[in-house]
């Protein structure tokens, strides 16, 4: 069921042509006590950018790589030791802009419960998994409103979970939240406990709109510029 609502929202490479540089992220998803579960990282704290924060698999895309999907693919095995024969890859979704205007595409993909785990430390401090609906059904939530550096006001969502696993919480949120959160919501086609920026009646337009808003917004601050 949720292999067919994602395929439903593949954008395929509806925005392959915008002239932003380009990085990926696999959203990793596995089936856990029969429940959906997402694999997370932390990024390790020697790196220059978003030390210790959580994140996806993913980076920059490199000359060698085909498309999104060779990216992220390629990205979570240095990061975490996945071998890309062993992903599923279901389809890419909408796309975000990060801080540094790079568009970063979500491609989602299975993986195997199984999976064994290898962080690279250089990259990765920890790996954890959530429960997906974790992320329309949070025990610990808060929102708050930001603008980007183009004046276009948004929405940010700011999950805490409490791992048993690893006895400790991790702080989710940002571009990371809210490719969550949007994951989320195409694959569970529930209403959340918490405001979000789409018409959930029309989630695919709508959210294709929040994106050409929010792409807008940059290359107008660049004309300008």
């Amino acid at each position: 069921k949720a292999r067919h609502r994602l395929r439903e929202f593949d954008i395929g490479d509806r925005f392959s042509r915008l002239p932003l540089p380009r990085a990926a992220v696999l959203l990793p998803l596995m089936v856990r006590a029969g429940r959906l579960h997402l694999l997370l990282t932390v990024r390790s704290l020697q790196l220059r950018r978003s030390p210790g924060e959580v994140c996806f698999p993913g980076g920059k895309r490199e000359a060698t790589d085909k498309d999104d999907i060779d990216t992220a693919l390629r990205e979570a095995k240095e990061e975490v030791g996945l071998q890309p024969e062993k992903v599923e890859v279901i389809c890419r979704l909408m796309p975000g802009i990060d801080k540094i205007n790079n568009l970063v595409t979500p491609v989602v993909g299975f993986i195997e419960e199984t999976f064994q785990v290898t962080p690279n430390p250089d990259e990765v401090s920890e790996v954890f998994v959530v429960p997906l609906e974790y992320f329309i059904k949070p025990l610990n939530y808060k929102t708050f409103s930001y603008k980007t550096s183009s004046g276009y006001s948004t929405r940010i969502h700011c999950f805490i979970y409490h791992d048993q696993e690893h006895r400790k919480s991790f702080k989710i949120w940002g571009l990371t939240a809210h490719f969550a959160v949007f994951l989320a919501l195409v694959v569970f086609g529930e209403r959340p406990t918490f405001e979000v920026d789409y018409d959930l009646d029309n989630l695919f337009s709508s959210s294709e709109n929040y994106f050409i808003n929010l792409y807008a917004s940059i290359h107008e601050r660049k004309k300008s510029n």
